[in-house]
């Protein structure tokens, strides 16, 4: 297996954020296989989804009402509501595992890698891109 951590800035507000030209980079030179994308953080998520369209903007919307960034919450440390961004994985899971054919994603027409990061307490996310060839 080949392996590699990217280092992405997601600044100090939630953000969907496209990734999938670092692990279109990532997979260059490589033929059949499978892509794991993995995010080693307790408050992050990925997502396959449309981006560009407002699909992004949705899901924060969606996580928004669904965990609601409010006193609510029993984990408390950082900034105010952060403890339903403990829970967001739990939603959004930070892992992902994704057909690769001939060095390239086998991803629909619409379709994109997306770390998602409602946590602006973390400006940086750490991603691990791992290729298994096939």
């Amino acid at each position: 297996m080949q392996s590699e951590v990217i280092t992405i800035r997601t600044g100090s507000r939630p953000v969907v954020r496209d990734i999938t030209r670092e692990a279109e980079q990532f997979l260059a030179g490589k033929g059949d296989g499978l892509l794991h994308v993995f995010v080693p953080h307790a408050t992050a998520g990925l997502a396959i989804i449309e981006t560009g369209a407002g699909s992004d903007d949705d899901l924060l919307t969606a996580l928004d009402d669904l965990l609601p960034t409010d006193d609510r919450w029993r984990h408390r440390h950082g900034s105010p509501g952060h403890g339903r961004d403990h829970v967001l994985p739990a939603f959004v899971p930070p892992y992902a595992t994704l057909p690769v054919l001939g060095g390239r994603l086998a991803l629909g027409t619409w379709q994109s890698i997306c770390l998602v990061d409602p946590n602006g307490d973390n400006t940086t996310r750490q991603v691990r891109f791992s290729f298994l060839p096939g």
